[in-house]
């Protein structure tokens, strides 16, 4: 989760706020691919979480990046919270739970996203590991229970762990309890975001699917092959989903406006302080009629903090992110901005994909949407099961990536990503099965050794 904004120009009109997507709109050339991990933390000694405070925890960790890197600290109520680059590269964040998220800078080339994860991966090691602690990669803590995790000191964090109970019954589980892997891709204009945005919620749980990778809650397989997905499905319905009327005519900017507008607000952040707001709607801040806040008008800040706060499986803020899949180990995590740079940034992959999920129904999506955390590539929809549109997608990805020809220094396209996921592809099994098989088999029905083997 990026900074929260603070642009204070008033917002006045719904046009604004239509502008304001326009306003990401790009030419080819300069397309560019973001990816966000986070990453469970933990001590190295018993497997626990990692508090806030003290000598060797979430606090020391963050100081310590900072000294390494130069980067300038996030500070919010005296406590530092996140950092960020100055030079316009990345940011690092913490989720509620304390899961460590690498916001990753805009970039040109997969290549260019992979080189930026080791590096953080080998700094964040340089620092937690004379700290006692390490990172997991995985899509939901295998072990913790909700009552052991600490809770970050984030103003927009006691706001939402208060809500959430109130809309649904996963949603504190889905802030302090997952991991998840984003990438975020550009549009040209309204139309290019249309077909990209279409494309992109249909295939989202082919993505959940090939990178299903949380079997486990609370040291037992829960039944599931991505439960961070099922969570997903009773979090929020208000602003999560595969927002079906996406696919209807007279689709653009317009209409993801209304959307986010009917979305109930969390917060108003004014200078450091976090206002409750809950419930509450933005159309009422825009006509200064919030109760409590008479008089109170909406800014740019207060949209572009609004619209983070909205959880589709596709996200629409000046850019497309894709929210679908699980975190994983650090091989696998370029595959996922591979796999939608191939399929989205090129026109006839993106022409190829939108023939292939163009029939499907609004009813379809939605049970492909609902069956794929159980049953991963064995799930059905129009016929095909998705192992089958796994590889369909992979082969157009991978003629996407060649096409783009984004060559590294040795020559090699981007297409070498997509390995890591096309060998589960291969045998058929999503990662979470092969999870599975290892604790029925050489780890003794104990998920204890994952903390060794998915550790970064």
């Amino acid at each position: 989760m990026a900074r929260d904004q603070t642009d204070m120009t008033p917002i006045e009109t719904r046009e604004e706020l239509v502008a304001w997507f326009e306003a990401g709109s790009k030419p080819r050339s300069q397309f560019r691919i973001g990816t966000e991990h986070e990453k469970f933390v933990f001590t190295l000694e018993d497997h626990r979480p990692v508090p806030y405070a003290g000598p060797r925890g979430i606090r020391a960790l963050l100081q310590g990046m900072q000294h390494l890197l130069g980067w300038e600290p996030i500070i919010e109520k005296g406590n530092i919270i996140g950092l960020f680059d100055v030079t316009g590269g990345g940011a690092i964040s913490l989720e509620p739970g304390g899961q460590f998220e690498l916001s990753g800078a805009p970039l040109e080339t997969v290549h260019q996203t992979c080189s930026e994860l080791m590096a953080h991966l080998a700094q964040v090691k340089e620092i937690a590991g004379p700290l006692g602690i390490g990172f997991l990669g995985l899509g939901m803590t295998p072990t913790w229970s909700l009552a052991e995790i600490p809770q970050m000191p984030k103003g927009r964090y006691r706001i939402m762990t208060q809500y959430m109970p109130k809309v649904g019954n996963h949603g504190l589980d889905m802030m302090y309890r997952t991991c998840t892997v984003q990438t975020n891709l550009d549009y040209r204009d309204e139309a290019d975001m249309v077909k990209k945005l279409r494309v992109a919620l249909a295939l989202q749980p082919v993505a959940t699917a090939m990178f299903a990778n949380s079997p486990f809650t609370e040291g037992r397989p829960n039944g599931f092959l991505s439960f961070r997905s099922e969570i997903w499905r009773d979090t929020d319905p208000d602003r999560s989903g595969m927002l079906p009327w996406a696919f209807e005519p007279g689709m653009g900017f317009e209409r993801y406006v209304d959307y986010a507008l009917d979305v109930p607000m969390y917060f108003l952040k004014r200078g450091e302080n976090y206002i409750d707001v809950a419930g509450q709607s933005f159309r009422d801040l825009m006509q200064g009629r919030l109760p409590g806040m008479p008089g109170e008008h909406a800014t740019i800040s207060d949209w572009a903090n609004h619209v983070s706060t909205i959880f589709p499986e596709v996200r629409l803020k000046r850019y497309l992110e894709m929210r679908g899949a699980d975190g994983g180990p650090w091989r696998r995590l370029p595959a996922l901005p591979a796999y939608w740079a191939g399929i989205l940034y090129d026109d006839d992959a993106l022409d190829a994909a939108w023939d292939l999920v163009r029939p499907w129904s609004a009813q379809e999506r939605q049970q492909l949407r609902d069956a794929v955390p159980k049953l991963g590539f064995a799930a059905v929809i129009a016929g095909r099961d998705v192992l089958d549109l796994a590889k369909a997608t992979m082969a157009l990805a991978e003629q996407g990536l060649r096409r783009r020809r984004r060559l590294d220094r040795a020559g090699s396209d981007e297409t070498c990503y997509l390995q890591p996921i096309q060998e589960y592809i291969s045998r058929g099994v999503t990662p979470a099965e092969e999870l599975l098989a290892k604790f029925d088999s050489e780890w003794n029905r104990s998920v204890a050794p994952v903390f060794n083997e998915y550790a970064y």
